[in-house]
């Protein structure tokens, strides 16, 4: 039990020091819940559990894809290839989360800071190709909505090319 709760102080000093938000999840003493910000992403919300031989890592990526699903699936398995201590993952329900795991005795504040900047790198940097594998009519849809209705497209900029591409047929 003591390197569990040293690994869990470990934890919660490192985050501190990096300057992560985080507040202890309500049903497991043993689980921080983490908020990493992002630029494409806005927040990833990022469980770490220290279990008794490890610290595992889960953070929600992006919802079960409306399309696509080979392509957008395909993507996920060779970019886990080039990835660090994370690998994504689908849930029962498609849904794409990072999953990771650490032993105990490799917990260092150096370790939590490079797997959560791994987390980051793979939940953010990749967000806008993951919507427009997996949600490219619902954004072509959404575009068309706000265009006629007089609304701003900003938040939608990264996708303007796809308002002027032909749909492809049964989209």
């Amino acid at each position: 039990m003591a390197a569990k709760d040293d690994a869990l102080t470990l934890l919660r000093t490192a985050l501190d020091q990096a300057g992560v938000a985080w507040e202890p999840a309500a049903a497991d003493p043993y689980t921080v819940v983490a908020a990493l910000p992002g630029t494409r992403k806005l927040s990833t919300a990022c469980a770490l559990r220290v279990g008794d031989h490890t610290l595992s890592v889960n953070a929600f990526v992006i919802r079960r894809p409306d399309e696509n699903h080979e392509a957008f699936h395909r993507w996920l398995l060779e970019r886990n290839t080039r990835m660090f201590g994370v690998a994504y993952a689908v849930d029962r329900l498609g849904d794409v989360y990072l999953v990771g795991r650490l032993p105990l005795e490799a917990v260092t504040p150096d370790a939590v800071d490079r797997l959560l900047g791994s987390v980051l790198e793979h939940a953010d940097e990749p967000f806008d190709t993951l919507l427009e594998l997996g949600f490219a009519t619902a954004i072509r849809r959404e575009w068309e909505w706000r265009t006629k209705r007089g609304e701003s497209t900003r938040n939608l900029a990264a996708f303007a090319h796809l308002a002027s591409e032909t749909p492809p047929a049964g989209a």
